[in-house]
């Protein structure tokens, strides 16, 4: 990054692109002062978040951004959407604008038919830019390219991708059909999560992933970078947004996401998502020593301390309901809400308390 931000000087250069990963490590070099000649910075081949062009702008205040979206199998770039220097800032995720120059894109559903407008479905792409197909691939070539039933003699790509087109005309993209999550019979877009996890102050980037967490089963887990708050912090922000289900039973901070050697989102190489090392504290009084009998026959663990965490031990919103339809019958009053606002042992313990008192 230091010697792109001395060669940007030194050339006067006006015009750079970036893929995501890459344009942060070049705002991280202060680049602001040395890179007066930029006009334009263009970013493709990953998500353009709110957070990091807010950075751009504060940083290269000069500058116009350029959100540009594509597959490869469309010649890459096929939309661009841009931020022009005294326009606002979108909150919540960019767009990724209208389609270039012989290209048309479609929003389609299952059944090859267009969507209204403010409806997700499955991003089609026509034109010049879409490329023949795959060398060797009858099978996907079969699944990706179609006929075109909007113009004859032209070929579609199914590019995978969500998206919903406003009714100015920009498409704001949504998230990977194949990345989609089916969590306990409810769908789920990880997209939406992440998006809510990078407009809490201190987070950089988010990625959310499901872990199967035997026994409970699988899990929401959500990886995060930059000076990230403690977890209960993070819970209490998406609870803001969305409803419980959708907040991941584990956030595991990271200096930073890893990367192919092209700048891209290296899932493989992600750490395993395992509980943070908690120092065990017997439970305390009744109500600690019920709830740690019922929270270790729920979650098959062998123990739980009094500073565990309901839903980092591998419990979720159904077996929250679960839980307190337990303490109920045990004569406790119990509130689902209340776990998701007290996960640990010692914390849900003294909310009931408090409310068993009020009653």
């Amino acid at each position: 990054p230091q010697y792109l931000v001395e060669l940007i000087e030194r050339q006067q250069v006006n015009v750079v692109q970036f893929v995501p990963a890459l344009l942060q490590q070049f705002l991280d070099e202060n680049a602001s002062a040395a890179c007066a000649s930029l006009t334009d910075i263009v970013c493709g081949g990953g998500e353009l978040t709110e957070a990091l062009a807010r950075q751009v702008r504060e940083r290269l205040p000069q500058v116009r951004l350029h959100n540009v979206y594509g597959p490869t199998e469309t010649t890459v770039d096929c939309s661009v959407w841009t931020l022009e220097p005294q326009d606002p800032l979108p909150s919540g995720a960019l767009p990724i604008g209208r389609p270039i120059d012989n290209t048309r894109l479609y929003v389609l559903d299952a059944h090859d038919q267009s969507v209204p407008f403010g409806v997700a479905g499955q991003l089609h792409i026509g034109g010049a830019g879409v490329t023949r197909g795959y060398l060797g691939l009858p099978e996907q070539q079969a699944e990706r390219f179609i006929a075109s039933p909007f113009v004859d003699g032209e070929r579609l790509y199914r590019s995978g991708d969500l998206v919903r087109q406003r009714h100015d005309g920009v498409l704001e993209f949504l998230g990977r059909t194949d990345h989609q999550i089916k969590l306990r019979g409810l769908r789920i877009e990880p997209g939406e999560i992440e998006a809510c996890l990078t407009r809490v102050a201190g987070v950089r980037e988010a990625l959310v992933l499901v872990h199967d967490a035997q026994p409970a089963g699988p899990r929401l887990v959500a990886y995060v970078t930059g000076d990230v708050p403690p977890a209960e912090a993070l819970r209490e922000a998406l609870l803001g947004q969305l409803p419980e289900y959708m907040v991941p039973a584990l956030f595991i901070p990271l200096p930073a996401l890893p990367l192919t050697a092209n700048g891209k989102l290296d899932r493989k190489a992600l750490p395993a998502a395992d509980l943070p090392t908690r120092n065990y504290e017997a439970p305390a009084g009744d109500t600690e020593q019920l709830l740690a009998r019922i929270w270790s026959e729920l979650l098959g663990v062998e123990r739980v301390g009094r500073h565990d965490n309901f839903f980092e031990l591998g419990g979720h919103s159904l077996l929250a309901v679960t839980l307190t339809s337990r303490l109920r019958e045990a004569g406790l009053e119990a509130d689902v809400r209340s776990l998701f606002e007290h996960p640990t042992l010692a914390g849900y313990a003294a909310i009931t308390d408090r409310m068993e008192i009020v009653l």
